[in-house]
C-alpha cells in the first residue's frame, strides 16, 4: 500500500512543479561541472536533482563522516546557489499549498528547503 502511494505521490510531485526543480538543480550541476573547480558541487547537485526527481519513498540523512571540507563546502554553496535553490523550492510550496491536493506536495517541498540550503554532507536512503 505504502508504495503504491509513494508512486501516486512521486507522479503527481513531477506533474506539479517537482520536474522543474530538479531541472534547476541538474542545471546547476552542469554549470559546477563545467568550472572543473567545483565538480563537488556538481556532485551533490546531481545528486539532489535525482532526490528532488523522485522524493516519496525517501530520506535524506547527515553523513557521520562529513567534516570541516563539507561545512566549508556548504558555505560556499549557500552564497552561490543554495538560497536561489531555497527560494524555488518556497515559492512552489506556497502554490501548493494553495490546493487541498497539493498539501502534502508542498510539504515535501518544506523539506527539501534545508538540504538545497547546505546539501553537502548528506545521502539518500530508501525509507524503511
Amino acid at each position: 500500500m505504502r508504495s503504491t502511494l509513494n508512486l501516486i505521490l512521486n507522479i503527481g510531485w513531477l506533474i506539479f512543479g517537482g520536474f522543474f526543480l530538479a531541472l534547476g538543480y541538474a542545471l546547476a550541476g552542469v554549470i559546477c561541472y563545467i568550472l572543473i573547480v567545483t565538480i563537488p558541487f556538481g556532485v551533490a547537485s546531481f545528486r539532489m536533482a535525482n532526490y528532488c526527481f523522485w522524493p516519496f519513498g525517501r530520506d535524506l540523512v547527515r553523513k557521520e563522516s562529513a567534516g570541516v571540507v563539507s561545512a566549508v563546502g556548504n558555505v560556499i554553496w549557500f552564497i552561490v546557489a543554495g538560497w536561489w535553490l531555497a527560494l524555488g523550492h518556497i515559492v512552489t510550496a506556497v502554490g501548493q499549498f494553495l490546493t487541498i491536493i497539493g498539501i502534502p506536495l508542498g510539504l515535501a517541498n518544506i523539506k527539501l528547503v534545508p538540504v538545497s540550503l547546505f546539501p553537502l554532507g548528506h545521502e539518500i536512503v530508501p525509507r524503511p
